[in-house]
Order: C-alpha cells, then sequence, then structure tokens
C-alpha cells in the first residue's frame, strides 16, 4: 500500500506522521522504550500536542531483536497472534551512550541515536544490515479516517529480498507490491495460497512482521530504496533476525515461528492420485496400482481425491457407496499391495452433508453477526465453514478424521482454506480479518495433531495447500492448481525456492501439471524434477497421471527417477532431519548455499537438493538446458562427467538424464534399495566421494528411517594422503568409492578399482584408514 507520491509529495487525502527524534525512554532489564514525538521538541510548549510513538526493543532469543510500536496502546488486542519462542529469562544487553542506546542479542545489536534526528541501526558483528531512518516509519490518516502503520527499512546497493511465501512472481522481489492475503488463484499469478510475512536478504538478515493480517509489503517500489510494510490500526511488531549466514538467519526464523517435523520416510516416495474430475472406483484404482506393480515402478502412497465422498457433500468423511460399496475391504485389499493410503479433506461442509444439520446445532460453523450460520453456494451447495477457534469443533473434526484412520487411511489431503471470509463471527472472538490467513494454521495443526496423535511423532503428514508464519511445523505443502506447460513448471519451482526460504522444509507440486493434460515430453520432462523434489506426486484435474496413457518412454523414464530417488534416501532424509533439526530446507534456491557468489542471487531455474546436489530441471521440449555451476570441480552423478565450475553451462539431454551434479568435496550416500523410500540406509550404503581437493575434509551422515545417526565418518585430503575417520560405526557393511581417483592402501583398507573409481572398505573395526592417492587419475 503506497502514501507518497515520489520523494516530496504524500498522496491526497492522506495525513503522514513520523517520529522525529528520542525524547525520552526508559530502560529496564530486558527492553527498551522510546518516546518519540512526530516533532522536535525544543521547549515545553511542544510538549502540549501529539502524536507520540511508543517504541519498544526487546529480544526473545539471542540474534534476534524485536521492535514494538503503539500510536494509540488503548485498543483492544485481539485473537489470533501468530505462536513464537521466547527463551524464558533471556535479557539482551543493555548500554546506555551519550549520543546513543545500543541494545545488543548475540551478535545482533540495534543502535538507537539519542541526538538529532530518528534513526536505529542494526548490525550483525561489526557487519552493517540496514536502518530505520528520519521519515522511514509512517502513521497515516487516510481520507476516510482509517489509521495505518507503515515501516521502512534500507536496502544497500545490490541487495535482494527473497521470500514472503510461496510466490510464483519473479524470484528476487525487489520492484514488487506484495499483499499477505491468502487466495485460491493457480499459480499464475501474483495471487498465493502461502502468504508468509518474512522476508530475507542476501546481506544476511531476516524480517518477520508479526501479523496474521493482510500486511501489505512494497518491495523498492514506493521508495526504490526501502523495504515497506504496513498494516491497518495503531500498533505495528516486527523482528530483525541476524545469523552468520542465510542458512543461519533461517535457523533463527524457524527457532522463533516453528521448526518443521520429519515427515515418515515413506512419504518421501512416490503418490499417485485418482485426479480430480476423473471417474474411478476400486476396480480402477486397483488398476492404476496393479499396472505399476507389473511395470515394476515402485508406488509408495495412493491418494483418493475429492469424489471418494458422493458429490455435493463434501465434506460428510463417508465413501460414496456407489462406487466404493466396502471401502474398510477396499482399503485392505489396497494396502496389501504394498501402499499407503491418502484421502482429500477440505474445512467446509455442504448443506446436503449429514454433518451440516449436527455442526448448525452444536455451533460448529462461522456464523454471521447476527448468529446465522454463514454459507454460500462457492464450491458446495450451501456450505458452511468449520471454526477451529472452537475447541469443541476441533473435536469434532478430529474424531471424524480418527474413523477413517481406523478404516485404513495413513494421511489426508488438506486442500483449501483460502476462500475464508471476512463477515464473520468466531467462536473465541477472533479478528475475522486476521483469522483469513491464520484459519488454515488451525485447519492444519488439527489433522496434523490428530494423525500424530494415532501415529506417533514423527508418523505424521499431510499435503497442505494453505499456509501462514509457523504452517511449516505441519508438512508437507505442495504448490497448487499449475497447469501442464513448461511456463507453468517453471513457475512453479518459482514459487517452491520463494516458500523455502520462508522456512518450509517440504515441498511438492502436481508433476505433469494441474489443469489440461501434459504432452509426453513435458511429463516425462516434469517426472526428473518431480523426483528430485522432497515429496513427489502425481495428479491432475480431469486426467489420469499413470504414465502408460502418454507413452511407453514415459513409463520406463518414471521407473527410472523413481528407483533413482529410492536409492537417493539416505542422502535425502539426512536433509530432511537436517530441515527439522534446523529449519534448512531440503530444495535450496542457489543463493542459500552460495551467498558470496554473485552470479547466483537471481537463479531461479535451478536448485540445490540439500547441501550437495546440484539438480537443473529441462524447461524446453528440445532437451536443452543453460545452467550456472559455482566454482570448482562438478560430478554428474548419472553421467560421471566432470565439469568446472565457475561458469554457465549449456546441455542436451535425453528424458533419462538431467543435469544432476554432485558438489567438490562432497560424500553423497548411495542407498542398496530401489523400490521403496523407507528401508535400512545404512545396510550396504555406498559413500560417494567425489572431488576431494588437497586441504578439504568432506562429511558424511546416515540416519536410520527414525531421524538417528548409524554411520558418521569424515574423510580428508593432505597432499597424496587421504585419511579416513570414522565418527560412529554401524556393524553393517558400507564402502567408500572414490570417483576419479587412483588409490593405494596404506593402513586397515582395502581397495579395489572399479570403472569409475576405487571401492574402500575397512578391513577391521578400527575406526581410522589411510590411504594414498597415485599420480594418475582414472
Amino acid at each position: 500500500m503506497k502514501f507518497t507520491e515520489g520523494l516530496w509529495r504524500v498522496k491526497d487525502g492522506v495525513k503522514l506522521y513520523h517520529p522525529a527524534h528520542v525524547y525520552d525512554y526508559e530502560i529496564s532489564k530486558d527492553s527498551v522504550i522510546v518516546f518519540a514525538p512526530a516533532h522536535f521538541i525544543t521547549n515545553r510548549g511542544q510538549t502540549l500536542q501529539g502524536p507520540v510513538f511508543t517504541i519498544r526493543f526487546s529480544s526473545p532469543f539471542k540474534d534476534v531483536i524485536r521492535v514494538q510500536i503503539w500510536h494509540y496502546k488503548g485498543q483492544k488486542s485481539k485473537k489470533p497472534y501468530f505462536e513464537f519462542y521466547k527463551e524464558e529469562g533471556y535479557c539482551p544487553c543493555i548500554e546506555d551512550f551519550s549520543d546513543n542506546i545500543v541494545i545488543t542479542s548475540g551478535k545482533l545489536r540495534a543502535v538507537i541515536n539519542k541526538k538529532d534526528e530518528w534513526k536505529v541501526e542494526y548490525y550483525y558483528e561489526d557487519k552493517y544490515l540496514t536502518k530505520n531512518g528520519y521519515k522511514y516509519f509512517g502513521y497515516a490518516i487516510m481520507a476516510d479516517n482509517n489509521t495505518y502503520m507503515r515501516e521502512q527499512l534500507s536496502l544497500s546497493v545490490g541487495e535482494c529480498v527473497y521470500g514472503l511465501g510461496e510466490r510464483f512472481t519473479p524470484f528476487v522481489k525487489n520492484g514488487q507490491v506484495v499483499d499477505m492475503w491468502n487466495e485460491d488463484g493457480g499459480t499464475i499469478s501474483e495471487l498465493a495460497y502461502k502468504n508468509i510475512p518474512f522476508y530475507i536478504t542476501n546481506r544476511g538478515y531476516g524480517v518477520f512482521v508479526n501479523d496474521p493480517g493482510r500486511v501489505s509489503f512494497e518491495v523498492a517500489t514506493e521508495n526504490v530504496e526501502r523495504v515497506q510494510f504496513s498494516v491497518e490500526g495503531e500498533y505495528l511488531e516486527y523482528f530483525i533476525i541476524g545469523g552468520s549466514s542465510m542458512k543461519n538467519v533461517l535457523e533463527n526464523y524457524t527457532k522463533l515461528t516453528g521448526r518443521p517435523q520429519l515427515p515418515p520416510a515413506w512419504s518421501f516416495g512416490l503418490w499417485l492420485t485418482t485426479s480430480f474430475t476423473t471417474n474411478y472406483d476400486e476396480k480402477t484404482v486397483t488398476s492404476f496400482i496393479d499396472g505399476m506393480i507389473q511395470k515394476d515402478i515402485p508406488l509408495h502412497v495412493f491418494h483418493f481425491d475429492c469424489f471418494w465422498m458422493k458429490d455435493m457433500h463434501w465434506v460428510d468423511f463417508e465413501w460414496d457407496k456407489r462406487v466404493f460399496p466396502e471401502p474398510s475391504q477396499m482399503l485392505k485389499r489396497l494396502k496389501e499391495k504394498g501402499v499407503k493410503i491418502c484421502v482429500w479433506i477440505n474445512p467446509y461442509v455442504s448443506q446436503l452433508s449429514k454433518l451440516f444439520d449436527e455442526g448448525k446445532e452444536k455451533g460448529y460453523f462461522l456464523k454471521k453477526p447476527n448468529g446465522d450460520v454463514w454459507q454460500t453456494d462457492d464450491w458446495q451447495p450451501g456450505m458452511a465453514i468449520v471454526d477451529f477457534t472452537n475447541p469443541e469443533a476441533c473435536r469434532w473434526y478430529s474424531e471424524k478424521l480418527k474413523k477413517l484412520i481406523k478404516m485404513g487411511v495413513d494421511c489426508f489431503k488438506t486442500d483449501f482454506g483460502e476462500r475464508i471470509p471476512t463477515d464473520v463471527v468466531y467462536f473465541d472472538g477472533s479478528d475475522p480479518q486476521k483469522m483469513h490467513n491464520y484459519y488454515t494454521y488451525l485447519y492444519n495443526k488439527t489433522v496434523y495433531e490428530t494423525l500424530q496423535e494415532t501415529f506417533g511423532k514423527g508418523n505424521a503428514v499431510v499435503f497442505a495447500r494453505s499456509a501462514t508464519a509457523g504452517s511449516q511445523k505441519f508438512p508437507v505443502h505442495w504448490g497448487g492448481d499449475c497447469l501442464a506447460s513448461y511456463e507453468s513448471m517453471a513457475e512453479t519451482l518459482r514459487g517452491g525456492l520463494s516458500l523455502s526460504l520462508c522456512g518450509f522444509g517440504f515441498w511438492s507440486h502436481d508433476i505433469g501439471g494441474f489443469e489440461s493434460t501434459a504432452t509426453p515430453d513435458l511429463y516425462k520432462r516434469w517426472v526428473a524434477f518431480g523426483l528430485l523434489s522432497s515429496h513427489s506426486r502425481l495428479h491432475g484435474n480431469s486426467a489420469y497421471k499413470v504414465p502408460w496413457l502418454y507413452d511407453e518412454e514415459a513409463v520406463d523414464v518414471l521407473r527410472f527417477f523413481t528407483k533413482l530417488k529410492c536409492r537417493l534416501m539416505p542422502y535425502i532424509f539426512a536433509k530432511a532431519v537436517e530441515a527439522a533439526e534446523k529449519g534448512i530446507p531440503v530444495l535450496r534456491p542457489m543463493v542459500l548455499e552460495f551467498p558470496d557468489d554473485p552470479a547466483c542471487e537471481y537463479l531461479d531455474r535451478q536448485y540445490m537438493l540439500g547441501s550437495n546436489l546440484l539438480v537443473a530441471p529441462i524447461f524446453s521440449p528440445d532437451g536443452e538446458v543453460q545452467y550456472y555451476v559455482p566454482e570448482g570441480v562438478w560430478t554428474n552423478i548419472l553421467t560421471g562427467e566432470k565439469i568446472v565450475g565457475g561458469r554457465w553451462r549449456k546441455e542436451k539431454h535425453d528424458y533419462f538424464s538431467l543435469p544432476l551434479l554432485a558438489r567438490p568435496n562432497s560424500i553423497i550416500p548411495i542407498g542398496s534399495c530401489d523400490t521403496k523410500p523407507d528401508y535400512d540406509y545404512a545396510q550396504n550404503v555406498t559413500l560417494n566421494v567425489y572431488e576431494l581437493e588437497d586441504g578439504k575434509t568432506a562429511s558424511v551422515t546416515v540416519k536410520n528411517t527414525n531421524g538417528e545417526t548409524e554411520l558418521e565418518l569424515e574423510v580428508k585430503r593432505d597432499n597424496d594422503k587421504i585419511s579416513i575417520n570414522v565418527l560412529r560405526d554401524t556393524q553393517k557393511p558400507w564402502r567408500l568409492l572414490f570417483h576419479g581417483l587412483n588409490l593405494k592402501s596404506q593402513f586397515n583398507a582395502l581397495v579395489s578399482k572399479k570403472e569409475d573409481g576405487c571401492e574402500v572398505v575397512l578391513e577391521s573395526a578400527d575406526k581410522k584408514a589411510l590411504l594414498s592417492v597415485e599420480k594418475t587419475e582414472l
């Protein structure tokens, strides 16, 4: 939202007030409260008029500073509020100097100017991050007397802004107007299902606006030197989040708003759905699952979309008996084929549903101000919306889900949650404007915790479309309704990259596109991208997504990449554990891994899968791809080709290949099983060592499916000597494979020369080994 017209003028009808200077302040053990009038006060007579802003600086834990700004403090505060973590008893260091007040939290500090005009500067150690200067903050009174609080934070030369949710617009947000308002708008516009009022920049800090309502961001637009954010009302709150790197900033942000739970290992396998409006019954579903088995394509989850329930009855949580006459027996038969079961749900209840009268009678739905149930025909006839601020409604909804779980359902696709009205009354009195975005948090929390209560921690997973800040705690999320085109495939990736920089560790998308039918070419290219995402689902609107409906090669391509992902699971699952423990996403923009490489700042057609695998999906029917490789010698793990980095590459690939590069000085664990994602990762694992440089140490950790470490080791090269140090061992057999090196054993290692390198097996239980590098490489 814009309030000014360039440098000099305020928009017609707008009155804008700014803190002029620090007039007075109070320092306590844990905070600084500053009183800043909107004009310079030089005599007592000037104290007789306002406004005066009350600005509080505090810290919930180290490296994070909280800023709270009030104009009027007498307004009633209404729910909902974002949940955020505060370390009990934590107090920042506060120093009062002659010219400024310094509040230091860890290595992050705010310097509040006491002399002259208003200014607050933020530093991490000695590095300048951003500032709030004179006339940056503004209190606006509009022509209709509505009021807004506006803040601006400076941008430096070359500073790029990322995040703000799953956005399908350009990856770098500079020059964009972004409003936090969840919409069911597909992937083709500035509308987004997942609006997160958090941004991060390549200067190594983040800003989280602590307001679940409509926060309006002007990112280098109203003022090209600043990021502006504004909210309606008399109060504004935000956090400055520092860190030693962009990764560390994400760690601190997810410590503040919540880390993702670890999804079960089986959820990383291939998901297949009925698709949306297609016709299906048990015979159809069984033919799909049997077809995948017969064609040797590992399938791990089968999803029933909306029409598992009777049309116009969504949701009643009852199988449509016309096509599924014996659902319990059907699910038992399907699960005997080795698949988990997912079913579609949403938080809406049709007037035709058996649940409608029950929910109405007990007061479980959103209401109009006059007490009537709020209803609409937009989606289902006369549908109502479950009020998740009512604890009894949550229990009611949860009990319906538990009946399905008892029947054999393993997880739920929690669709919708964006079309939430604001002309309603909530059970707990929540502000309906702020609940519009926050509703999805309560919806998915209810479903996720129902699954977790039944299956235990680490065994719950949803497939969610809508989100707000904190929703990352309830994985997994998918990208919504995309089109069957290369352009939509690329915008889908942009959305995933933006979402990952908001602390969402796990993300998926509809392979082949949701709307319309993909060409065989697009389907096969999207399969490679989809199976190299954290979660992988074949789904569409009016077309089935089984590969044999495209062509026979599509069957082979899907088999190839599904089995590749199964073998990569020791690597992927270790990165999943890192996402759960630290908030570092599995899918990572290049800038997150290479923040000091300016070539990575705008890259949005490639990504890092974890820290050590570069993926460049192919977005053209001719199989050509142009991508950037950072410094060092990288190795394509599919072809063995070595690629010198620090430059752009242009390549052409068939459908069984794409740029999938191992980072230099990395160890990629490859599992022994290619038929499922949940197996013993340490059993016969191959630890592939790529391009170990002199003076470098590479390390690897192999987890089990509970997220516990089973095998951990490091490999160090010193000139022509390579030392192996096993930090944690398992009694299970494992081996190292050094690619492109000719090695000899010096101590405790059995070396065998292979076509693509040297295999090394420790000869005894000793935790160390020594190798020598021959002058000639293989």
